[in-house]
Formats: structure tokens, sequence, C-alpha cells
């Protein structure tokens, strides 16, 4: 092939990863202020990590989600990180208010 040419196929996936990556930094965003929200005896109250760890990993992984070098593996462990807090550990601290 010629130098110059993009397939139309590989233009839709770039538009692809470039979307998912974005909805992925929304994600880790989301979770990462919302771990600021609650105060450091809510996460003890429900028996969860504390607060510092919540915070430094998810912090972590919205500045590796930034980077522009490839670290698959380790968005994707990050990535896991934020859907656990937000799937267990904020509605646990949620919960917490609702009393």
């Amino acid at each position: 092939m010629s130098g110059g040419f993009v397939s139309p196929v590989s233009t839709v996936e770039l538009y692809i990863n470039l979307a998912v990556a974005f909805v992925l930094l929304v994600v880790k965003i989301f979770a990462f202020v919302s771990s600021l929200l609650y105060s450091a005896e809510s996460y003890s109250a429900a028996d969860k990590l504390n607060k510092a760890t919540w915070t430094i990993v998810l912090g972590v992984g919205v500045v590796l989600q930034l980077l522009p070098i490839n670290l698959t593996i380790i968005n994707l462990a990050m990535t896991v990180a934020a859907l656990v807090y937000l799937a267990d550990v904020r509605p646990a601290l949620a919960g917490l208010r609702r009393r």
C-alpha cells in the first residue's frame, strides 16, 4: 500500500477507541470526585477500605488514563477499581446518609 491511505475501517476504529477512552475517563473522574465527597468515618462505618486508599487508587486511575502512553493492563485494572467503587462502595456510603 502506498503511504497516506487510511481505510474507512481504521478511521471508524480510531473514533470508537477515542469514544471508549473518553467514557472510561468520565467514569474514573466521577468515581474519584465521588470518593472525595464522603468522610473518612463513612468508609469505616460502611466497613470498606479507608478514604485515602480509595482516593489514591481512583486518582492514579484518572492520571494514568490521561497519560499518552499505552498502559493497557494497568488502565484495565484501574477501570475495574473505579467500577468496583461505583458498584459496591459508593452505594454503601450513600446508604449511610439515608438512615
